[in-house]
């Protein structure tokens, strides 16, 4: 079995004001010294077999296409992660 996990982040021109909430918020809880904070999501794939080659490339395909919304979104996706939480 085999574990992808691809992260979406917009990108870093796009503005978020998700994040920029989540910031102010932090601050009036008395968090000190945030700098920056962006928001994004997380998708955890287990595939039943090993990640074989064709099964990358179309998870890349997806990731690009599906899962993320590559006008504003960057996407990184990484292998076999063992514990994904």
């Amino acid at each position: 079995m085999a574990r992808v996990v691809v992260d979406v982040m917009l990108k870093p021109e796009i503005l978020d004001p998700q994040g920029q909430a989540v910031e102010g918020a932090l601050a009036r809880l008395g968090l000190a010294g945030v700098a920056s904070v962006r928001q994004g999501k997380r998708f955890e794939i287990d595939l039943a077999g090993e990640l074989d080659t064709a099964t990358r490339a179309q998870l890349h395909e997806l990731a690009g296409t599906l899962l993320s919304n590559p006008v504003i979104e960057d996407y990184s996706l990484r292998e076999n992660v063992e514990d994904a939480s």
